[in-house]
């Protein structure tokens, strides 16, 4: 998909110019990266969805020293995030803080969000809930989503280190994409499946317990660098390919 049709595809879902942008900014790095399940194919997924307003406005509803609480309000989850970055960029915390997002699904690509906020100087670990799609390895109900976790880490030489992993052996994405079947969608792991199992349940109830408002979430944390470590990653790894680089 060309970008021309994609914001032309955006807007006729009713999206005003600047988020049809940033829509597109997120589908086409993604799809630049080799993630196809969070690419262009999210674009007819979001024309078949229900249940957002393309015209809300995520809200800041409670904001202290160290803490923030935003609530999505019927926005796409693609778009809390991104005003909830760009909150953070342009006012950064004196040392660190807890943002945590209510009803802001679905997300996409995570490391999309902490490359920023890397980019801009700052230290970002980030994750969010989905649809209950992971059980058990040994079987059972669904009990959490793939629920992934992104860490970003800024660098005074080269990008950032960006790592950006799903609990399942696929994403929801690759199935939306027609990449994988639902039944791919397992904790990943093959034999140690388990430890995959277990950070999914920790995650989707360390956010469960954070939000007043029961659905999907998401909670950030970001925090000013003390110390630049990347660097002395880039030269000990010796040109290994490192987390994040293109």
């Amino acid at each position: 998909m060309q970008l021309e049709e994609g914001l032309t595809r955006l807007r006729a879902l009713g999206f005003g110019e600047a988020d049809a942008q940033e829509l597109w900014a997120h589908f086409d790095s993604a799809e630049r990266r080799g993630k196809q399940g969070h690419g262009h194919a999210r674009i007819p997924w979001l024309e078949g969805l229900d249940g957002y307003d393309p015209a809300a406005e995520p809200q800041l509803l409670e904001e202290e020293e160290g803490f923030q609480r935003w609530h999505g309000g019927g926005a796409l989850g693609y778009l809390v995030l991104g005003r909830v970055v760009r909150a953070q960029l342009e006012r950064p915390p004196a040392h660190a803080r807890l943002v945590v997002c209510e009803r802001t699904f679905p997300t996409g690509m995570l490391g999309h969000q902490v490359r920023r906020l890397a980019e801009g100087g700052l230290v970002a670990l980030l994750t969010a809930t989905s649809p209950r799609r992971l059980g058990h390895p040994e079987g059972g109900p669904k009990l959490a989503g793939t629920n992934p976790l992104a860490i970003g880490i800024p660098s005074s030489g080269g990008g950032p280190i960006v790592a950006d992993v799903s609990m399942g052996a696929i994403t929801w994405g690759d199935v939306v994409a027609g990449l994988a079947q639902e039944d791919d969608l397992v904790p990943f792991g093959g034999e140690q499946a388990h430890k995959a199992f277990a950070l999914a349940i920790g995650l989707q109830l360390l956010v469960d317990a954070l939000v007043r408002d029961e659905g999907h979430g998401a909670a950030l944390l970001v925090a000013r660098p003390e110390a630049d470590p990347v660097p002395a990653l880039r030269e000990l790894a010796r040109g290994v390919r490192l987390p994040g680089d293109s």
